[in-house]
This record gives structure tokens, sequence and C-alpha cells, in this order.
């Protein structure tokens, strides 16, 4: 088979997906590549964990895994470079698609939600950096408006030794299948209006 492209990923990179909700973006590359072989898909839910909040989320699994993807669950992008099945093991590109380190009863636009979404991004930088190949990517999805703006997503890529390649407007209908997460709370299965967002590429 021969290569294949959808967007920015191409059937023959090797692909790190971090904090997959229900897997659907997993399965949007792998079915538009016709193969898994080089990716592999991350949650940070238990497999338990992800029946109970994703309905869809095991059937993708199990297309994936047909398809010769590597699924992992229990994966946390704050220390995922020390996780037993991905240590030594590096990548052409590393995606986290909407980083959110959960809800609490502070708004969004509070100093100590950003504060705690900042940190959230600067640990997972910190181990992409770790984790790419020479001419490797991170790339992280994120919206672009007011309060995700102050979330200076640039600004922590600098502190990881990072440099920014490209910022790319996305647009979701571009990725068939894909269906964004809230991923925590009582509405965990719901999608989100993504807006205004972009797809940020950085790279050592």
């Amino acid at each position: 088979m021969g290569e294949r492209r959808i967007k920015h990923y191409s059937s023959n990179h090797k692909i790190l997906l971090v904090g997959e909700g229900d897997f659907s973006f997993s399965k949007c590359l792998a079915s538009a590549f016709g193969t898994g072989a080089n990716i592999t898909a991350t949650s940070l839910d238990t497999k338990e964990w992800l029946q109970r909040k994703h309905r869809h989320a095991m059937v993708n699994v199990k297309e994936l895994e047909n398809l010769g993807c590597t699924i992992i669950h229990g994966v946390s992008a704050r220390s995922m470079k020390d996780h037993p099945q991905l240590q030594s093991k590096y990548f052409d590109r590393i995606v986290f698609n909407f980083p959110h380190s959960g809800f609490s009863h502070r708004a969004e636009y509070s100093n100590h939600m950003i504060k705690r979404h900042r940190k959230l991004v600067w640990a997972f930088l910190i181990n992409a950096s770790e984790m790419l190949t020479t001419k490797g990517q991170v790339h992280v999805r994120h919206k672009t408006t007011y309060p995700y703006s102050e979330w200076h997503i640039e600004e922590l890529a600098e502190e990881a030794g990072l440099r920014l390649l490209k910022k790319s407007p996305f647009d979701i209908n571009e990725f068939d299948g894909y269906v964004n997460k809230k991923g925590d709370g009582s509405k965990c299965d719901k999608s989100f209006p993504v807006g205004n967002s972009c797809t940020y590429k950085f790279a050592l």
C-alpha cells in the first residue's frame, strides 16, 4: 500500500495521539490511511471508564485494533514518556486535540483554571519534546478566542524547548468522522463548539 495522506498526516508517519476521547480522531486517520499500523492512540481513561463515558468508544477501539492500531489506556499527558509501553519510543507526529485539565466549580476564565490548564499543556510539551524524531512535530489543537487565548500556548512551547513552525486554522469538517468530546463531567460524551481554533505545529 502506497502513502496516503489526510491534511498534516501521512500513513508513513509514526503518530502518537494523546488524550483521545472516544477515539474518533484516531479512527478518522486510520480510515483515511487504510491502516493503523503506524498509529499509537492513547487515552487518560482506563478501558473500564472509557466504556462508561463514551458510548461509541469501544466500537471505535475495535475498528482501530482491526486496522492494526496500538491502543493504550491510562496514559497521562503529564508523564507519558515514562509509560512502560512508550518508553524509548519516538514519533514523527505527536497530537493533542483540545487539551483540558477537567472541569471544576471555577469558571474557565478564572486565573485558577487558566493556570491549571497551562500546567497540563506545559507538562505535555515537556514530555513530547523528548519523544520526537529528529524532524518530528508536536501538534496542539486549541481554541484561539478568550479565555483560551490566555493559555499562551506558544510561550509554553518555548519554555519546553520547542519552536513554532506554523499556526494553521482548524476545520473539523476536514477530518471525516471526528467527533470532539468534553471528556469530563456529567456531559463528558457531548461535543463542544470548536469555534475559532487552530493547529499549533511545533518542532525541536
